[in-house]
């Protein structure tokens, strides 16, 4: 037998539902040293929005002398997302790079802010920045995201890039033994800025002195003397979605990782506790 639906007055529309808040904590600022990026650029601001949408954040896009329009788009920015952008007038690599975005972060930020540096490429996923905020609310003073812990996976690099980043991880790991860290070569990380700062604030200019890829490992090893508790999350590359022609050259990168052993052998610790 058909029974009728009951009538129901009609009622206005249910208000939308609040934008999910913000977790408590500091702000994170997300230093992107760009090297002609046009290609990437825009589809990690997109991601990087989405990200917002949970978590405060700033992102940073170091222009390093690009020759493309990576400036014009950082300068357009993306709706939803905080967009700074800080230029170099002419291309000087990947260590300065970092170190201007370490110093503008630095000028700005609070305390309880934290850094993460993350390749410009749009390799790395921004999702990530929530699990390292959780690392560092759990204590730690640097998380890594590791390709080398359970879980992480790096298969969609190059070959050559796969060979280089595990050579290197397991010569640092034996010469330098820095407690907690598998993947000394990641370009994703995050920092407390009150670490930072305090680094900054001894070695100043020379916080980071190498110009390319081996900086990541020279900013580890200065932190040390600030005794930080380091952690590794899993990292899932996403090479594949990378746009353009790798920037990393092999013989050029392992003359500097060996360089900076050497000169970390050298160069005697801090006089006084940082």
């Amino acid at each position: 037998m058909f029974v009728p639906a009951p009538i129901v007055p009609a009622q206005a529309p249910a208000p939308e539902a609040p934008a999910p808040t913000p977790p408590a904590g500091g702000v994170a600022h997300v230093v992107l040293p760009a090297y002609n990026e046009e290609g990437s650029l825009p589809a990690l601001l997109t991601r990087l929005a989405q990200t917002a949408r949970t978590e405060r954040l700033v992102a940073w896009v170091i222009d390093d002398g690009s020759a493309d329009r990576t400036a014009e788009i950082a300068t357009a920015g993306e709706p939803g997302l905080d967009v700074r952008l800080v230029s170099h007038p002419q291309n000087l690599g990947l260590g300065q790079a970092v170190q201007s975005g370490i110093r503008a972060v630095l000028a700005a930020a609070d305390p309880d802010d934290f850094v993460v540096v993350m390749d410009a490429d749009d390799t790395h996923d921004p999702g990530m920045i929530r699990v390292l905020h959780d690392g560092l609310d759990a204590g730690a003073d640097v998380v890594i995201c590791s390709r080398f812990v359970e879980g992480g996976d790096d298969s969609t690099a190059p070959p050559f890039r796969r060979l280089l980043s595990r050579g290197a991880a397991v010569t640092f790991r034996s010469a330098l033994r820095v407690e907690g860290v598998n993947d000394f070569t990641s370009g994703f990380r995050a920092y407390r800025v009150s670490v930072l700062a305090r680094a900054a604030k001894h070695w100043g200019e020379r916080l980071v002195e190498e110009q390319g890829f081996a900086c990541m490992v020279e900013l580890l090893l200065k932190l040390r003397h600030c005794n930080p508790v380091i952690a590794e999350v899993p990292l899932v590359l996403q090479y594949d979605r990378k746009q353009g022609a790798s920037k990393l050259r092999l013989k050029r990168t392992i003359g500097q990782y060996v360089k900076l052993l050497v000169r970390d052998r050298l160069a005697p610790a801090p006089y006084r506790a940082l």
